[in-house]
Formats: C-alpha cells, sequence, structure tokens
C-alpha cells in the first residue's frame, strides 16, 4: 500500500518536472539546455554500492519472511503423543487387581485424557479410590471433573481397580486398557492379570 502511495508521488513529480520543462522550452531554448547539461553532470550511485544495497534488502525480506513463516508453522504442528511407558497389575488384600499405568506425554501438545477402558467397556466410576473388599467394578482415580492433562514432556499414572468378581476375568487373563484422549486418539496397552 505504501508502495502504492510513493509511486504516485513519484508520478506527479515528474509530471510537474514535465510541465516546467515545457514553460522551458516555450521561453527559451537556451534555458532547457543549461539544465539538460546540469543534469547530465551529476554523477549517480555506483553500480556496486547499488548491488549492495540491494542485496542488503533482499536478506532484510527473507529473514523476515523466514520468521514470520515459522511463527505460522509451529502454530499448526503441534500434536499430543500420550506413551505408556509401563502397566504394572498386582493384587490388593482383598482380591481386586489393581492396575497402575505410568504415562509420558512425548508430543509437543498438552494432552488431556478423558476415558479410561478395560476390553472395551468404560469404567464405572472416576476419581475413586482403592476399593475396601472385593467387588465386581472397574474404577479409576483418574479424575473427569477437572481435566486430566499432561503437559509436554511430563510423566503421570493412572490406578485402575478391577474387581476380583469382574466378569470371567482370572489370573493369567490378558486384559486390553485403553486411555481416550479430547484430541480423539486413544492410547492402548495390554496387560497380563497377576
Amino acid at each position: 500500500m505504501v508502495f502504492c502511495y510513493i509511486s504516485v508521488i513519484v508520478g506527479f513529480c515528474f509530471i510537474i518536472h514535465l510541465l516546467n520543462e515545457l514553460v522551458c522550452w516555450v521561453n527559451g531554448e537556451r534555458r532547457l539546455e543549461e539544465k539538460v547539461r546540469t543534469i547530465r553532470s551529476r554523477r549517480a550511485v555506483s553500480p556496486v554500492i547499488a548491488t549492495v544495497i540491494l542485496v542488503a534488502v533482499a536478506i532484510t525480506v527473507a529473514v523476515a519472511v523466514a520468521y514470520w513463516m515459522g511463527g505460522i508453522a509451529g502454530q499448526y504442528t503441534q500434536f499430543e503423543k500420550v506413551e505408556i511407558q509401563t502397566a504394572i497389575c498386582t493384587v490388593d488384600n482383598y482380591g481386586n487387581w489393581q492396575v497402575v499405568v505410568q504415562l509420558k506425554n512425548t508430543g509437543s501438545a498438552t494432552s488431556t485424557l478423558t476415558n479410561v477402558f478395560v476390553n472395551e467397556v468404560e469404567v464405572s466410576a472416576y476419581g475413586a479410590s482403592a476399593p475396601a473388599a472385593l467387588v465386581d467394578t472397574i474404577t479409576t482415580d483418574m479424575t473427569t471433573a477437572t481435566p486430566f492433562q499432561i503437559q509436554s514432556g511430563q510423566s503421570r499414572q493412572i490406578t485402575i481397580w478391577i474387581g476380583g468378581n469382574y466378569g470371567e476375568l482370572s489370573s493369567g487373563t490378558t486384559v486390553n486398557i485403553k486411555i481416550h484422549s479430547a484430541g480423539g486418539m486413544d492410547y492402548v496397552k495390554l496387560v497380563k492379570l497377576t
């Protein structure tokens, strides 16, 4: 936009100069010839200096564009990637299985975990504590009332309790633990019940 204004101003200056020359020509050619000699005797910027200035401007513009594009690319390339590092199963004093899942976010964006599934069945209670008796439910200490978030590079753990009387599970059975995120990703780990 600024270049448009500058070119309009330069154009007007050129037109005024031409009109001035026309007036000089009407008044007498002698004065016109003197002006032409004066203009021709002026020296321009040397080609070397002009090239240096042109290269400096080009590099400055290229650096500015590179920083701008880098900022845009950074906004759209963030991703979440949660790795289930370990899932250790033990049996508590009441005969329930306790699975401790260690998670780490190796992505560049914060991950918000929303659901936990065991063998494709969602847990029955979130934000629970260890059962105080033999139960037939699946619960977890992961809360959903406040977002369960894992920052980039951070590690957290979730504990899942599978009731000893739940379904037809027995010691030695492999269960499928799946953790779902708000970003639509599923993180799966197979765990053998002890």
